[in-house]
């Protein structure tokens, strides 16, 4: 199992942590290679060895492909053994390009890895959602050559926190976001839905609880900006540093999610929502239709004008409510309890075994 990286809370270290255990369950030996680890209860060896480890062309090399990086590219080429490219998509460069100059060249280098990896024929190319998979397909991959497994995540860790709201905002309704603070989030977006919301819910209030990294300074500077002139900065609290419990209490507390993010390749907080019965909001881009499912109102446009009547209504509409936590809990156990990605991960296991 190769990774760029792991750390404690991180989508793909999560996602690879999971499946390494899950694996260890099925029976597989399994050993984790990254160039750092910081906070994993787990042995972690350098890419550099993992040559050394492989010893049969049954051996199976997994690498979780998210961000451009010549290493494994270079191994994929030369490897005899099997290689599943497990790939959780890269934001697409132009997001980027009024904001971070390293993060606009540290997403073109990866995205434009992606030709490179789909005309080498790995023996499997298994994707988070299927708008990761249309990236292979639409460069001429094998359809029978790829599989659909949603990540492994911490969400029943976190259901099973006891909630902490002390350092919450009051507010009704009360908005909540989750996601790191970058272009493609679009929290620019949420604040003209906040601004609207405000003209007849003044009390309405934007959680938004997600780390900036300090490369995207400029967009933080920004959104700050983007607040004050739209006279709402009494009204958004920006959560850097928010653990497990204060999270499980923002989604306890909120009358909704609201994803209005342009880029996903799955979408974590989604399930976590579901799971924790808090209503959805989105925007219907990228990979969220398909993780979201039935279990939320869906929206192609972002204008503030629909979100804030869309959470206006979730908020005083107590069937709408239940109805969309009830469907949010049942998407959840049926397609991304740990049990349930187990199953289909073993389910792929079997069917690239017969390739």
């Amino acid at each position: 199992m190769l990774v760029p990286g792991l750390s404690p809370h991180d989508a793909v270290s999560n996602d690879a942590l999971g499946m390494t255990a899950a694996l260890r369950r099925l029976g597989h030996e399994v050993a984790l290679f990254a160039p750092h680890a910081r906070g994993v209860d787990e042995p972690v060896h350098a890419p550099a060895a993992i040559d050394s480890w492989l010893r049969s062309p049954e051996d199976v090399v997994l690498y979780h492909y998210c961000v451009g990086w010549d290493s494994p590219l270079a191994l994929f080429k030369r490897t005899r053994v099997r290689r599943i490219l497990r790939y959780h998509n890269i934001t697409p460069p132009e997001f980027f390009a009024d904001w971070s100059p390293g993060y606009l060249a540290g997403c073109a280098e990866g995205r434009g890895q992606l030709d490179a990896y789909a005309a080498m024929g790995c023996e499997l190319y298994l994707g988070c959602s299927p708008y990761n998979l249309d990236d292979f397909i639409t460069r001429g991959v094998d359809p029978a050559r790829c599989a659909l497994l949603p990540p492994f995540h911490e969400v029943e860790q976190l259901r099973a926190l006891e909630a902490d709201a002390r350092r919450l905002p009051a507010g009704a309704p009360l908005l909540l976001m989750v996601g790191r603070l970058a272009p493609n989030k679009r929290h620019l977006d949420l604040v003209d839905a906040l601004t609207v919301l405000r003209r007849t819910q003044t009390g309405a209030h934007l959680l938004s609880i997600g780390k900036l990294d300090p490369n995207l300074a400029r967009y933080g500077e920004a959104l700050q900006t983007h607040i004050h002139v739209s006279g709402v900065a009494s009204a958004v609290t920006l959560m850097q540093d928010a653990n497990g419990a204060e999270l499980r209490a923002a989604y306890e507390r909120a009358d909704a999610l609201v994803m209005l993010s342009e880029h996903e390749g799955f979408c974590v907080p989604l399930i976590e929502a579901m799971a924790l019965g808090t209503p959805v909001i989105a925007r219907a881009t990228s990979a969220i239709p398909w993780t979201l499912g039935d279990a939320g109102l869906l929206w192609d446009s972002a204008d503030a004008h629909l979100i804030a009547t869309s959470i206006q209504r979730v908020a005083h509409d107590t069937e709408l409510r239940a109805h969309l936590s009830e469907r949010g809990r049942a998407r959840y156990a049926a397609t991304f309890v740990p049990a349930v990605l187990e199953r289909e991960l073993a389910t792929v296991l079997a069917r690239f075994g017969r390739r």
